[in-house]
């Protein structure tokens, strides 16, 4: 059932045309903010995004971008601006993976990550803040991963870029919360979005299902009900924080 926690907000999700980042953007949508889904390839996959907000009732508007090009991600920013004339909420969540062993992994595996993963959400946040901090309100929610806490063989450069990003996440939300604004990060464990876990032989769920305390995977939504806490009224005093979404197995 939707509802009208976040009435009249206005949030951008970055990576939001698919898997989780979708998830969250339908959600902050039936929780009754307009959305704008950022893409940089998967134009139908966003506006099929958008299409399933507008025929529930919402209101959401697709807005192309690398978030690692600084301009790009300026002009993201600057485009909800003249959507909707203000930002209250902004969710980095665009992430890429390029998995290798370390001695396999080439400069150009390890830049590209940590380009995106971080620095997107570096460059979507500075040109955000200015717009939260004239309002002293908003809302940052930086996905993150469990693999930034405890590292995962084979993922040097996507852990770097998580664990990195859960330092800015402190570092940001100490500089802003006598504005009012917060800044806290999720770390999703195994989430089934038909991806990664698909991709997994049987033995190997096995093993990883072995290791989690709840004894199942996660799902798009478990995060995405996370994020809508983090955005709404309740959550005020919750800022600097990395909760973890992963069935008790790092926590």
């Amino acid at each position: 059932m939707a509802t009208n926690r976040l009435a009249e907000q206005v949030a951008l999700v970055t990576g939001a045309s698919r898997g989780i980042g979708a998830v969250i953007a339908q959600r902050l949508a039936k929780e009754g903010a307009k959305v704008a889904i950022n893409y940089q390839a998967s134009k139908e996959a966003a506006l099929q995004v958008v299409r399933g907000i507008v025929d529930a009732g919402g209101e959401a508007v697709v807005l192309p971008g690398d978030v690692s090009k600084e301009k790009d991600a300026e002009t993201l920013v600057k485009s909800v601006i003249e959507q909707w004339g203000r930002i209250d909420i902004l969710v980095n969540n665009a992430g890429i993976t390029r998995d290798r062993l370390l001695l396999r992994m080439t400069v150009e595996d390890w830049d590209r990550v940590l380009e995106v993963n971080l620095r997107g959400a570096f460059l979507c946040t500075k040109y955000v803040m200015p717009h939260l901090i004239r309002r002293r309100q908003g809302r940052v929610v930086n996905i993150s991963s469990v693999v930034g806490i405890g590292g995962n063989p084979g993922q040097a450069n996507y852990a770097a870029s998580k664990a990195g990003l859960i330092g800015f996440t402190k570092s940001v939300a100490r500089e802003v919360a006598s504005r009012n604004i917060t800044v806290n990060a999720l770390a999703p464990g195994f989430i089934d979005t038909g991806g990664m876990v698909d991709q997994m032989t049987e033995e190997a769920k096995k093993t990883v299902l072995g290791r989690i305390p709840m004894e199942r995977f996660g799902n798009a939504d478990d995060v995405a009900e996370a994020v809508s806490f983090l955005c709404g009224k309740g959550a005020g005093y919750i800022t600097g924080q990395v909760i973890t979404i992963d069935g008790g197995m790092v926590g």
